[in-house]
């Protein structure tokens, strides 16, 4: 097997993984960075978000405000010492941003422009028309490529932690192009792969984000946190899953039943204003909101649809000029997807799930149990998002932590980890290699990856959806973990060797079979309702005994072990979550 040898490997190239790299750079240009990455950086899903990346920067606003809407948005299971670093550097980074390049959205007088958004009870999150994403993302790859130290090794899929003596040393992964597995030694390993939305069968996220990062260390021994915190978004358009950006409701769009009726006010969000508050209405958190659209459907009050039921987004208000000043790709997704004119049409949408409040556990410093391994982004849970991210978050918790995550691995192998003594490596990626192959070579098999796919899609939709009971998640979890235990029984039908998408869509699968089970017995075993996870048969939040994080274990066999981890709260204490009404 073909070594490549650096001193830090990071597996994914989109924001969190290019903010690592230039972090690394940055911070020590002598040493060598392996970027590696299934897809090309700019097809990674960062460029997919819309609306935008919160942080303080106007006079009305205040650090400790942010820090209180992200903990309470987070139903309080958040770390605060965690939200005080995130809220404390992010304006520094949005600001890094704008010195490098990026495009923000500007007032008249020419400073930064900053839009309301769900939670949050002050305008403050920066924006580029609505294809943000795709402006920091092209932002960091364009910074990226002044630095030669870093290596790219795109269209590779990483498969494997190489984990010795309780120490990462490295990744092993398959160039697509060839079909060859290569070991990448490595003295820390960073993994900023995102998350793992594709369990579900109607997502925002693109068909990449299988949860391969998170599998890869859950299954190397680092417990997988909060995994039962499912986001829904509440403006997904029909059939397709797209995302229409939650700056259509900081803009001001509203949310109307079959009937034309703003139904938000009904369920203790506030009331329709001359001059709407950011704590009312369409801009409550993203929890509340595809709640309320489950509790309309139970009154037959949404609309029917060969796809589904759909309420409407209704922009028309907002006028053209607005319109295509700020929401230009909103205009055209609606025009080219489902053929609606926003302008003067209403827009069919629905709840469709968006992001992973879960992943892999770290530290306050992007660290996880492992010594020399890290991780950021979405596949990670340091936990700024708690029970439920607020919009505009997830793009500065990138940044924020992709950065911490490089700096400390920096730190760390230039300490404890300056030797790189992999003598057990070359074993290790063989055993790798050996299970891939195991995999590969099967000549026969009774199970489809797109049956199991499908299986699995919809047993976490029935039993792991927006509510959530005892019975379908007992159901969902005996149905998982008989769909993974068949698992062994797929075989690949290309044995080809270039771009086999058979054998990657196979591996695929094996993993978010992984995240599919961490999800279910997450939610089974957490018996009160709190932020994206609502349990009908157990309605209240309960701090008593659930104010702590879910920690979930690989075992190696039939299902995961589960035990918990206290919350770090410092100076907000568990209260109410309140939208709508004073305060």
């Amino acid at each position: 097997m073909e070594t490549i040898t650096t001193d830090i490997a990071i597996v994914g190239a989109g924001g969190a993984g290019l903010r690592a790299a230039i972090a690394v750079a940055e911070a020590d240009p002598s040493l060598s960075i392996a970027l590696i990455s299934k897809v090309y950086p700019m097809r990674s899903h960062t460029v997919a978000a819309e609306g935008g990346a919160a942080g303080v920067i106007k006079s009305d606003d205040k650090i400790e405000y942010h820090f209180h809407d992200t903990v309470a948005g987070g139903d309080w299971l958040t770390d605060q010492d965690a939200v005080e670093v995130f809220v404390n550097t992010i304006p520094k980074e949005l600001t890094r941003l704008e010195h490098w390049g990026c495009p923000w959205s500007r007032e008249a007088s020419g400073k930064v422009a900053v839009r309301p958004f769900g939670g949050m009870k002050v305008m403050r999150t920066w924006f580029a028309a609505d294809k943000t994403g795709f402006h920091i993302l092209h932002t960091l790859f364009q910074t990226s490529i002044k630095y030669p130290s870093i290596k790219r090794f795109d269209e590779y899929y990483s498969t494997d932690l190489m984990v010795e003596n309780g120490r990462c040393t490295g990744v092993t992964a398959i160039e697509m192009r060839t079909g060859i597995m290569k070991l990448f030694n490595a003295k820390a390993v960073i993994i900023c792969s995102g998350g793992g939305g594709k369990v579900f069968p109607f997502s925002t996220n693109g068909s990449i984000k299988t949860g391969d990062g998170m599998a890869m260390a859950y299954r190397a021994g680092v417990p997988l946190k909060d995994m039962e915190f499912v986001q829904y978004h509440p403006t997904g358009l029909p059939i397709t899953g797209i995302l229409l950006t939650e700056g259509c409701r900081g803009e001001g769009a509203y949310l109307v039943n079959k009937d034309g009726y703003r139904y938000l006010q009904d369920y203790d969000l506030g009331k329709p204003e001359p001059t709407p508050r950011l704590k009312s209405m369409e801009l409550g958190p993203r929890d509340r909101l595809s709640q309320c659209f489950w509790q309309e459907q139970r009154k037959g009050r949404t609309i029917k649809t060969p796809h589904g039921d759909m309420v409407h987004l209704d922009l028309r208000h907002l006028g053209e000029k607005k319109l295509n000043e700020r929401l230009p790709m909103v205009l055209d997704l609606c025009r080219s997807y489902i053929g609606v004119d926003p302008v003067t049409q209403l827009v069919p949408i629905r709840p469709v799930v968006h992001y992973m409040m879960g992943g892999i556990h770290t530290d306050i410093n992007a660290a996880t149990p492992i010594k020399g391994l890290y991780a950021a982004g979405e596949c990670a849970c340091v936990s700024i998002n708690g029970a439920n991210r607020l919009g505009s978050n997830s793009l500065g918790e990138l940044l924020v932590f992709g950065a911490i995550a490089g700096r400390n691995a920096v730190e760390y192998i230039k300490g404890e980890g300056r030797d790189l003594n992999a003598a057990g490596t070359t074993k290790l990626a063989a055993d790798a290699k050996a299970r891939v192959d195991a995999i590969f070579t099967k000549t026969s098999g009774t199970e489809s990856v797109s049956g199991l796919r499908k299986e699995m899609n919809t047993t976490l939709e029935d039993g792991a959806g927006i509510y959530r009971t005892e019975a379908e998640l007992k159901v969902a979890c005996d149905k998982i973990d008989g769909i993974r235990a068949r698992y062994s029984q797929v075989s690949v039908k290309d044995k080809s060797s270039v771009f086999n998408t058979d054998l990657i869509y196979t591996l695929e699968l094996g993993s978010m079979l992984d995240v599919a089970q961490t999800i279910a017995h997450g939610a089974l075993q957490r018996k009160e309702s709190r932020g994206s996870h609502q349990r009908l048969d157990y309605p209240k939040r309960d701090d008593v005994n659930f104010l702590k994080h879910t920690m979930t274990h690989y075992t190696g066999g039939a299902t995961p072990r589960i035990d918990y981890l206290d919350v770090k709260i410092t100076t907000s204490q568990p209260a109410e979550r309140i939208y709508g009404r004073d305060e």
